[in-house]
C-alpha cells in the first residue's frame, strides 16, 4: 500500500469511492453543510492504493465552534474488498499524527463510538451539531493537553481567514 496526500486529480476518485462506500444521499447530512464552500485541509486528506487503484482515503475539513477552530474529520472510507485489513486505523491513526504535527489540538467528528473510542475519541456533550445529527455521535479528540476544556456551543463552518490554520 502507498499512503500519500490527495491530489487535485484524486478528487472524482475518492468522490466516487465516498459513493460506493456511503448510502446514496450522504450529501445531505449536517457535515455536509459545513463543508459547502470549504476546502479539505489538503496536508490531512490522504489516499492509501494498491496496484489496483484507490483503496481507501480520509479527508479533514477546519470547521468552528465559536472563534476556536476544530478539525472535522470525514469522510473516511475503505474500499469493500479492503474493509477489515486495518486501513481505516491507519489512516486515522497517520492524519491524527499529522494533525497533531500542524498544529491542529482539536478534532471532532459523527460517528459511532465503539469504532472510534480506539483512537481516543469520546463523546462531546458541550458540542452541538446541525440538526439532525444525533448528540451521542459527536465525538472529539484533543490532540493537546484539555484541547476540549472551556469548549461549547454549535458546530459552524470556517471562517474565510481560517479555511486552514490549525491557531489555537
Amino acid at each position: 500500500m502507498q499512503l500519500e496526500q490527495e491530489t487535485p486529480s484524486d478528487w472524482w476518485e475518492v468522490e466516487a469511492l465516498y459513493d460506493l462506500c456511503f448510502a446514496p444521499g450522504r450529501e445531505a447530512l449536517s457535515s455536509y453543510r459545513l463543508r459547502d464552500g470549504v476546502a479539505p485541509v489538503a496536508e490531512l486528506s490522504l489516499t492509501l492504493r494498491d496496484a489496483d487503484g484507490l483503496a481507501a482515503a480520509i479527508r479533514y475539513w477546519p470547521v468552528r465552534v465559536g472563534a476556536t477552530p476544530v478539525l472535522l474529520l470525514g469522510p473516511i472510507a475503505v474500499h469493500p474488498i479492503h474493509q477489515g485489513e486495518g486501513l481505516g486505523g491507519w489512516l486515522i491513526r497517520d492524519s491524527l499524527a499529522r494533525a497533531r504535527d500542524l498544529g491542529w489540538t482539536r478534532v471532532l467528528l459523527v460517528g459511532d463510538a465503539p469504532y472510534y473510542s480506539r483512537f481516543g475519541f469520546a463523546r462531546l456533550r458541550e458540542i452541538e451539531m446541525p440538526p439532525p445529527t444525533n448528540p451521542a455521535r459527536v465525538l472529539g479528540l484533543a490532540l493537546a493537553p484539555e484541547a476540549w476544556d472551556g469548549i461549547s456551543g454549535r458546530v459552524q463552518p470556517a471562517m474565510a481567514d481560517q479555511s486552514t490554520s490549525p491557531a489555537t
